[in-house]
């Protein structure tokens, strides 16, 4: 049984904790609620701050490394001395395309330092949504990762750039110390940034609060990823609300982090908790669920930052005698699920639980600042849930043009009102921007974000997240824009046409994607591994459907829209005669044909996802 509503009692309960953390939560609301455009506190400052307080303390460890604050201030200095000399001001922006390891963080900090926005690419993307990402930033210069080159390869020749010497190169080891050796047609970075002092470069022109730091992408609804500018202030933020508010980060606190830093749970959410206790960041290149509680042991983590399926992973491991013997006592993250949230915490000893409601772009999140079970906590911005179409993202109006307002406890599609205090910095595109504003609302001339989530009150303002809605969905902790998929299957020319969306597998957080298409009628048999071979060359794994319906005829209604909803109610079944379905199923090099028999061994959660 999980508990779904949140009572004055429950608050009550919590108050001993709260007044406990009172010197933190007065601190960290401060700078929670820094509203100052021109204010010179942004994330190169925080950095510096801490580097004059905890130099000595460990600022990132990483396998067998260890950096001070101090030292990684200087490393960061090195890199805006370079970024300086090389002729990039404020206002500038780089794209960053490196796997999790301390050169990202060093890079982002040596580009806060002098106003230098960097765009966190995701690291699955290859082919043109990669380019496209790229493109809309038009960054002056891109730092690839040795990891990374052969993704990037594909795309270099394509990139739009005014620098006459763009392309950085990162040799994956320490570049403190070894530079290793560039390709060619790259710069050595590491080489570059030795070579530059240790202070901070003097700035005529030096970065404000208000300034983007961070590019983030989103697949957001209309197809090929979007860019979604983050200031500092969103930095500071998250210092404030989850690093002092929710946390009460300390500097013998060590996060653990296996979440991509190209999301901003991991750049924003958890490094900036970090930052505000003169904490340090443990961090691993990737999820491994068989490692993680070996790694939280070996650097002594306190806290770690999730996503939902992350905590479902570690749950699935065999339980053992060593489930709590490690120090954690506090998790943040987003997407922990009612149904394991106590299981969790009950079986690994977690204390705290900072489960939190946000996106990149928004104007809008929640906190669980309370402690409380099963819910996102509550926000101080203005919000509303409200009535939508099944199937959409789109809210109903009424004969007079207006929203409608759920009951509390419905379901509703959240969203946030647009206000000078409460700002949505929205997109690089112009149209992608106004496509997530929603107007006259409530009265003429409001203006609303919709987030495009569905979420109900369970009481004393608090909520529970209940769905992601319209055209994304969300698997393996990542986003999936179904747009930009059928976008690349349609490139495929194999297919008359497609639609894609997200069905729900028993066992598993999020949506499976799922395509129900029609090939070709060119005679010859359709070859369903020949499409995986270029779903897997063109799209991040996540995003790579899991399920394929292959059929003659997509039903329509009559002013030719598709009829999602029912296509999507059927799932993965393999009732319809004259269909084929397919699955890739785990461990598999491509889709194999559905049969009753593997249909049960699904349905009963067998079948590992």
């Amino acid at each position: 049984m999980t508990q779904d509503n949140v009572s004055p009692r429950d608050i009550a309960h919590s108050l001993p904790g709260i007044l406990r953390r009172f010197p933190a939560i007065a601190r960290g609301y401060y700078y929670y609620s820094v509203r100052s455009e021109t204010k010179n506190l942004t994330l190169g400052t925080l950095v510096e701050r801490n580097a004059r307080k905890h130099g000595q303390r460990p600022a990132i460890l990483y396998e067998d490394r260890s950096i001070t604050w101090q030292e990684f201030n200087n490393w960061a200095n090195r890199i805006a001395g370079f970024l300086k000399a090389e002729g990039l001001t404020r206002g500038d922006a780089i794209a960053v395309f490196l796997e999790n390891r301390p050169e990202l963080l060093a890079v982002v900090a040596g580009a806060a330092r002098i106003g230098v926005a960097c765009a966190m690419l995701n690291t699955s993307q290859k082919g043109r949504v990669l380019e496209h990402s790229i493109n809309l930033i038009s960054p002056k210069m891109i730092v690839v990762g040795e990891e990374l080159v052969d993704s990037f390869a594909s795309v270099k020749d394509n990139i739009r750039t005014s620098h006459p010497k763009p392309f950085l190169f990162l040799a994956d080891t320490n570049t403190t110390n070894v530079f290793g050796d560039a390709p060619e047609g790259y710069v050595n970075m590491a080489a570059k940034v030795g070579a530059h002092s240790n202070s901070a470069p003097k700035l005529a022109d030096p970065p404000t609060m208000g300034d983007t730091a961070i590019y983030l992408f989103t697949s957001g609804t209309t197809g090929l990823p979007k860019a979604a500018p983050g200031s500092h202030r969103k930095f500071m933020k998250a210092y404030g609300g989850f690093g002092m508010m929710s946390l009460d980060m300390k500097p013998d606190d060590v996060l653990y982090c296996t979440l991509p830093l190209y999301h901003g749970t991991a750049l924003l959410v958890c490094w900036g908790s970090v930052m505000a206790g003169g904490s340090a960041i443990a961090l691993r290149r990737r999820f491994s669920a068989s490692a993680f509680w070996d790694d939280v042991r070996y650097f002594r983590a306190t806290t770690f930052g999730y996503v939902g399926e992350l905590c479902r992973y570690l749950l699935n491991q065999p339980p053992s005698d060593q489930d709590r013997n490690h120090n954690l006592t506090k998790m943040v993250g987003n997407g922990l699920r009612p149904s394991i949230w106590k299981e969790f915490k009950d079986r690994f000893g977690i204390e705290t639980v900072a489960e939190l409601y946000a996106s990149s772009e928004g104007n809008i999140g929640f906190s669980n600042f309370f402690n409380m079970d099963n819910t996102v906590g509550f926000s101080t911005a203005p919000y509303k849930l409200v009535k939508f179409h099944d199937g959409t993202r789109d809210p109903i109006r009424d004969a007079n043009g207006f929203m409608q307002e759920v009951e509390k406890g419905e379901p509703g599609l959240l969203i946030g009102e647009i206000t000078k205090k409460w700002s949505f910095e929205g997109y690089t595109q112009k149209d992608a921007t106004e496509k997530s504003i929603l107007r006259d609302a409530f009265k003429k001339g409001d203006r609303w974000f919709n987030t495009g989530d569905v979420l109900k009150e369970i009481g004393c303002g608090h909520l529970q997240f209940v769905d992601r809605m319209g055209d994304t969905f969300r698997w393996k902790g990542e986003n999936v824009s179904t747009t930009e998929v059928e976008n690349i299957i349609d490139g495929s020319n194999m297919v008359e046409e497609a639609i894609v969306y997200g069905v729900e597998i028993p066992g598993t957080n999020g949506k499976a994607g799922m395509v129900t298409l029609v090939p070709h009628s060119n005679g010859k048999e359709f070859d369903v591994n020949r499409l995986f071979r270029y779903l897997n060359d063109n799209l991040p794994p996540y995003a790579v459907p899991v399920f394929v319906r292959v059929t003659n005829a997509i039903e329509k209604t009559g002013t030719f829209k598709y009829r999602k909803v029912d296509i999507q109610k059927a799932g993965y079944s393999i009732d319809k005669p004259g269909e084929q379905v397919y699955a890739w199923l785990p461990g598999t090099e491509g889709y194999t044909l559905l049969t009753p028999e593997l249909v049960a061994e699904i349905d009963s959660g067998d079948v590992r996802f």
